[in-house]
């Protein structure tokens, strides 16, 4: 079937429907939605059995869904309406939610249902359930949708509202003053629940001594009190706690309010002076609570394994966070277990780079560089780990430099439905670095590791395994992986031959070091990085600054739109290699 991903960007979501498609055998293409003109062509071009809208802002146009038949994934259970889906769920605490697959029609999220799965809420974030809950529900849903469409005579159910097991309403938008908090009167829980729902977009409008701020990113502290509701009692790791009525809570993010270009970052460098005074309360990974709180990494050991956890936000790490980061992995490396098992976060592993931060810079490209390095030192850390055999397991994605940071281990292991992208390209042809020369090519064919840099596309979990990329994939949900982690991380350690299998690491590693040193991969990678950062070309500034401002695509490039791709090459009068040529500058352009 020829399916066209009708989006607003190449999202989490989208990009899982993506790849489930390709691997069912579908021919799949992408188009953002930019204007109604913009998508006509793309449904002339490409002539699509199915048009597939996974996340969209605006209608389908009428042109298009009376041609093709369009189906609407809806973050809500049949009857739900409006854009606000998943903040209403999560403000009304509702217990089990759900997606949709809904026939476009003339109004929006009222069309015929083909599809609908359920699932239980738990206690997250709104960006947090949509990339793991509502991300399985909408794959199961067009899978169920795909195998009726399929099906001779079955006709989609028309939404009825008489109906008693239509429990979704029509909602309207969560405008500010729904959300905001009253810290005189909301509970701890309360205040969670409502930075939650407004979590990634938009964020809660509030004021920080007297000035407007958006929060995100709230963690329950269980220990700290504070005289007065809303003060800052606290601040760590970038992250200030605020009291509440009945306890307190930690706050990772900020955005300022009165400045339309500003942009996400942590609490505390908003903030500036205002926290001055405000006291630093550390809390060293290794140290054991019994209580709730927040800090980005934390250890453990059980037995012979270390588990190392770093949830960072949006996967994103700075230069400070790599160093500390690289500190806890030092300090795992020196205890007496057998086995390190690096988690992540249960949203993501990580993303590389912190491009806020380097964008908030005075000087972008010395931060670029610092991150960079910093990002190397881990990673060389782990590549050189000789007294332990180190497992990555990716319960949530990764990219970029991330994705390279989990080839550094033994084992990598990664959770069903986990999407990977292991490339820089799409950030102004970046060149990257993280050992990226040297890791990827120890898992792959060259052939293969040059497809995988080149091609720019996410990889699904399956295809990671298919192609050597990871050692094993499992687990339907994030509980189930971190069990089977354990499990296995266990099993390693007290594997009878485990002397030989370090031993065999070892000897391997210095026979790579004798063909060609680490420290000669990594400055080749951070030779061509530098002229990325430092040279004339713009192009990774350029898309760093539309990647963190969110500026909206004036095209869809030509390695996601395939069917564009196509009619490039039947117009251009040229050889096959000029035109190849051809694809690729202006790829490299649409990166910027």
């Amino acid at each position: 079937m020829r399916v066209l991903l009708l989006a607003h960007s190449f999202n989490s979501l989208t990009q899982r429907l993506f790849v489930e498609l390709g691997e069912a055998g579908h021919r799949v293409s992408v188009e953002f939605d930019i204007n109604d003109s913009v998508t006509e062509e793309a449904v002339a071009l490409f002539r699509p059995d199915l048009v597939v809208a996974p996340f969209l802002k605006r209608a389908i146009p009428e042109s298009v869904w009376r041609r093709y038949r369009s189906i609407v994934i809806h973050p809500g259970i049949p009857g739900d309406r409006g854009p606000a889906a998943l903040d209403w769920a999560i403000i009304n605490r509702e217990r089990e939610w759900g997606v949709t697959a809904l026939q476009a029609n003339g109004e929006m999220d009222a069309g015929d249902i083909w599809a609908a799965v359920d699932f239980a809420m738990r206690d997250a974030t709104k960006a947090s359930l949509y990339r793991n809950e509502v991300t399985e529900a909408a794959f199961a849903a067009l899978k169920l949708t795909l195998t009726r469409i399929a099906e001779p005579g079955f006709q989609p159910e028309p939404l009825d509202y008489s109906r008693a097991d239509v429990r979704g309403r029509p909602r309207p938008p969560l405008r500010q003053p729904d959300r905001a908090i009253d810290w005189q009167q909301d509970q701890t829980q309360t205040v969670l629940r409502k930075i939650r729902a407004a979590d990634g977009f938009p964020g809660i409008l509030d004021s920080i001594r007297g000035h407007g701020f958006y929060l995100y990113d709230a963690h329950a502290e269980g220990r700290l009190r504070g005289a007065a509701p809303g003060e800052i009692i606290a601040q760590r790791h970038g992250a200030i706690c605020r009291a509440t009525r009945d306890g307190a809570v930690w706050i990772t993010h900020l955005k300022r309010a009165a400045d339309p270009s500003a942009f996400k970052l942590p609490a505390t460098m908003v903030l500036g002076g205002e926290v001055a005074g405000v006291p630093e309360v550390g809390l060293a990974p290794q140290v054991q609570v019994d209580y709730a709180t927040w800090r980005p990494i934390r250890y453990e050991e059980r037995g012979p394994v270390g588990f190392l956890h770093f949830g960072f936000y949006n996967g994103a790490m700075d230069t400070v966070q790599c160093e500390e980061l690289r500190q806890a992995y030092a300090y795992a490396r020196s205890r007496p277990t057998r086995v390190i098992a690096l988690m992540g976060g249960t949203d993501f592993w990580s993303n590389g780079i912190h491009l806020n931060l380097i964008e908030a810079s005075a000087h972008p490209a010395e931060e670029s560089w610092r991150n960079i390095n910093a990002m190397n030192d881990l990673v060389r850390e782990i590549i050189v780990t000789h007294r332990q055999l180190t497992i990555a397991a990716l319960s949530g994605n990764a990219g970029a430099g991330g994705a390279f940071l989990a080839l550094a281990a033994d084992r990598v292991y990664v959770r069903d439905g986990v999407i990977l992208n292991p490339h820089y390209k799409g950030m102004g042809n970046l060149y990257g670095s993280e050992y990226w020369t040297y890791l990827l090519p120890r898992r792959v064919a060259p052939e293969q590791a040059r497809n995988i840099i080149a091609n720019r596309l996410p990889v699904g979990a399956r295809q990671a395994a298919n192609l050597g990329l990871i050692d094993d994939h499992f687990g339907t949900t994030p509980a189930a992986f971190r069990a089977e982690i354990e499990w296995r991380a266990m099993e390693l350690a007290n594997d009878r031959g485990f002397a030989k299998l370090l031993r065999a690491k070892h000897q391997q590693r210095m026979v790579d070091e004798a063909a060609k040193p680490l420290e000669s991969y990594r400055q080749e990678e951070l030779e061509r990085t530098r002229l990325n950062f430092f040279g004339f070309d713009s192009s990774y500034h350029v898309a760093r600054y539309n990647f963190v401002h969110r500026l909206p695509r004036s095209r869809t490039p030509f390695y996601l739109a395939t069917h564009r791709a196509r009619t490039l090459s039947e117009r251009t009068p040229a050889s096959t290699e000029s035109v190849r040529v051809k694809k690729a500058l202006i790829d490299d352009r649409e990166s910027a």
